[in-house]
């Protein structure tokens, strides 16, 4: 049976995706300058003798794998490559080499299993029939987000892709299992920042100024009420303002403050909507106040859509694969992924793979100094990855 294959051919492979994370981990790059990274990985798809196309937005690579018949169906498969600016704290083997950068998000995780899925599926390509075209994308962390330029350089062309799988390390989840939702899963997110503009000077005279504090004060909770009062019930809508920067003194009044948030919903026309109604809102009430706003929405990834059929194909099969003990359901989140842009373009599913372990302290969160994986999981996601690919192929 195909299962007990792939089974067989990861479990050969356990040592070599072991070092494959391992380096990754230990020699992290930040988006979009992923440049050692991604000659590590084609170097191992040239071992390994599996065709690929390099040079996608500097440091992308799309693998092919051919089966018989390869153009009558072809899927896809994506792992990110990027790495965070954080400062690890572990005290393992394998820790960062470059000070300030971290692989915090799992994405060792991701290409490791990623390319091992790869070498797995190369190794079956006489008994499948169809294409499976294995991305590497870069700037998954930042924007405007690798895959949407991956797609605008052709990454899902030449072949076609007709459907996308991925998956993301979920601490929270134990080790061994995955999880699924089908439908909205992860929310867009969009930046906001604005500048209140009044006029400085001293506190004990606050009649000869135009307080910026004051302005945008009511600016902040006012906008918190776009998400109450104007958001239809029903929409995931967040609104969080995690810096608000204001340069003056127990005594001083600025002449400005600086504000710098996030904005993030499931629903693509209320969000283009909201933007222009914050916009307009705390503009308005600058003025008002006698100051000025200077206000804009750095527009970000587009929520992720899990298409219906195609997760509960990759979800029966995590399930054939692992066992339904080890198959559970998420909830919603409203985190940003830009997986998103693949979903615009065909049916995607992007799941969640288990990494935490309670037993043995392993437990801390995504994009932390502190994170890490039990590496079981890289066994358990290669494979998965592979049997998906392979049970679409024959759907």
């Amino acid at each position: 049976m195909m299962k007990e294959r792939v089974q067989e051919i990861i479990a050969e492979n356990a040592g070599e995706i072991l070092n494959i994370r391992r380096h990754l981990h230990a020699n992290p790059e930040l988006s979009f300058k992923e440049f050692e990274t991604s000659k590590y990985v084609t170097s191992k798809l040239d071992e390994w003798g599996i065709k690929y196309k390099s040079g996608y937005v500097k440091t992308g690579i799309v693998a092919h794998i051919e089966g018989k018949n390869p153009t009558s169906k072809v899927v896809a498969l994506r792992g990110d490559m990027d790495a965070l600016p954080i400062i690890e704290a572990n005290e393992v083997s394998y820790k960062s080499k470059n000070e300030g950068v971290m692989h915090a998000c799992g994405h060792d995780v991701h290409t490791s299993c990623a390319m091992i899925a790869a070498k797995t599926l190369h190794h079956l390509r006489d008994e499948f029939e169809g294409t499976i075209k294995v991305i590497f994308q870069p700037g998954e962390e930042r924007l405007p987000g690798g895959a949407s330029l991956m797609i605008k350089e052709g990454a899902l062309d030449s072949p076609k892709a007709s459907s996308i799988v991925g998956q993301h390390v979920l601490p929270e989840l134990e080790v061994g299992k995955v999880g699924f939702r089908p439908g909205m899963y992860m929310a867009s997110a969009d930046e906001v920042h604005f500048t209140v503009n009044g006029k400085g000077g001293h506190a004990a005279l606050p009649h000869y100024n135009i307080d910026p504090v004051l302005i945008t004060s009511h600016i902040i909770v006012a906008l918190q009420q776009l998400v109450s009062r104007r958001t239809k019930p029903g929409v995931p809508c967040v609104l969080s303002f995690g810096s608000v920067h204001a340069n003056g003194a127990t005594n001083v009044i600025p002449n400005d403050v600086q504000v710098k948030g996030t904005f993030r919903t499931m629903d693509e026309e209320w969000r283009k909507e909201a933007h222009q109604i914050m916009k307009k809102m705390a503009e308005e009430m600058a003025v008002a106040m006698g100051g000025t706003c200077d206000f804009r929405v750095d527009v970000g990834y587009p929520f992720v859509y899990n298409d219906e059929v195609l997760t509960d194909l990759s979800q029966k099969a995590a399930i054939e694969y692992l066992g339904e003990d080890n198959v559970v359901d998420l909830d919603m989140r409203m985190t940003g992924e830009d997986f998103s842009f693949y979903t615009q373009h065909m049916p995607g599913c992007f799941y969640r793979l288990g990494v935490g372990n309670k037993s043995k302290g392993i437990t801390s969160g995504l994009h932390t100094p502190t994170f890490d994986v039990d590496e079981r999981c890289l066994e358990v996601g290669a494979g998965l990855m592979a049997y998906i690919a392979l049970k679409q192929l024959t759907a």
